[in-house]
C-alpha cells in the first residue's frame, strides 16, 4: 500500500519524516533550523531535502517557514517512528542488547524489515508499550511528562522516557543510573546538577541533561518543554 504520492520514501527521506514527527511529538517548533540541529546538517541541506518532501507530498512548507505533515505524509511517518521504537524493543527484550545502544542499531535495520518479520517482532515483544527509552510504539499514546530540570526538591518522580536518544547521550544517562519506569525523588536541582534518590542510591545528571529526560512528578511544575538547543546536545555540553 503506498502511503504518500511516491511509493516508497528512500532512507534519508525517513529519516528526516522520523525527526520531524518527533519535533512534532515533543511539542517543538518545526522548522528547517531545528531539524537542521536535531540532525546535525546544514540549513541548505535541509532545505534542500525539504524540497524533496514536498515535492513527494509527504510536508508542506509555511509561510512562516515552519514546516507541516501532510495527513498522508503524518500516517506514513508514524509508521516508520513506530517500527524503529518496535526494533529498539525487540532487541532489547528479546536480543538483550543494552537500551543503550539499540538506536542506531534500530536505524540500520528498520528500511529492510519485512512486514512479516515486524509481526513476529511485534508477538515476541508481548504487551510492550514502549521503546526502551520511553518513547510510546503506537502513535498517539504519549503520556505528558515535565523536564527533570524543572521539578522542585522533595518532589517524587517516575522517569518516563529520554528526549534525546543519541547514542553517546543515551550511554551517560546510563552510566548514571537512570532509565525509564525508575521512580525516586529529586534529592537536589540547581544550575549545575540534578539528583535523584531511589531506593538509598543517588543519581547524579547535569542540569542540561535534566532538560531531556522527561518524568512524571509530584507535585508537578508547569508544564513546559525544553527548549530546542537542549534537546540536541553535543557530547561536551554534558561529558565528565
Amino acid at each position: 500500500m503506498a502511503f504518500m504520492a511516491r511509493d516508497q520514501a528512500t532512507p534519508a527521506e525517513d529519516e528526516y519524516l522520523q525527526t520531524i514527527y518527533w519535533l512534532e511529538e515533543a511539542g517543538l517548533p518545526v522548522t528547517g533550523a531545528n531539524v537542521a540541529r536535531a540532525l546535525h546538517v546544514s540549513a541548505p541541506t535541509v532545505h534542500e531535502m525539504a524540497g524533496r518532501l514536498e515535492d513527494d507530498g509527504y510536508i508542506t512548507r509555511n509561510d512562516d517557514r515552519s514546516l507541516a505533515f501532510t495527513e498522508q505524509g503524518r500516517e506514513h511517518a508514524a509508521r516508520v517512528v513506530s517500527r524503529h521504537r518496535l526494533i529498539e524493543r525487540f532487541l532489547t527484550d528479546i536480543l538483550g542488547i543494552p537500551w543503550d545502544e539499540v538506536h542506531e542499531e534500530a536505524e540500520r535495520i528498520e528500511h529492510a524489515m519485512s512486514p512479516v518479520l515486524e509481526e513476529r517482532m511485534l508477538a515476541a515483544i508481548g504487551d510492550a508499550k514502549t521503546c526502551p527509552h520511553g518513547h510510546p510504539i503506537e502513535a498517539g499514546k504519549r503520556e505528558p511528562g515535565v523536564p527533570l530540570a524543572d521539578v522542585e526538591e522533595g518532589a517524587r518522580v517516575r522517569i518516563l522516557r529520554f528526549e534525546n536518544e543519541a547514542e553517546d547521550l543515551l550511554h551517560y544517562l546510563k552510566d548514571a543510573g537512570l532509565h525509564p519506569g525508575l521512580e525516586g525523588s529529586v534529592a537536589s536541582s540547581d544550575d549545575d546538577e540534578v539528583t535523584v534518590e531511589s531506593n538509598g542510591d543517588r543519581h547524579v545528571i547535569t542540569h542540561s541533561v535534566a532538560e531531556t529526560v522527561s518524568v512524571a512528578a509530584d507535585p508537578s511544575p508547569p508544564p513546559r518543554t525544553a527548549l530546542p538547543e537542549q534537546l540536541v546536545l553535543a557530547k561536551e555540553r554534558y561529558g565528565r
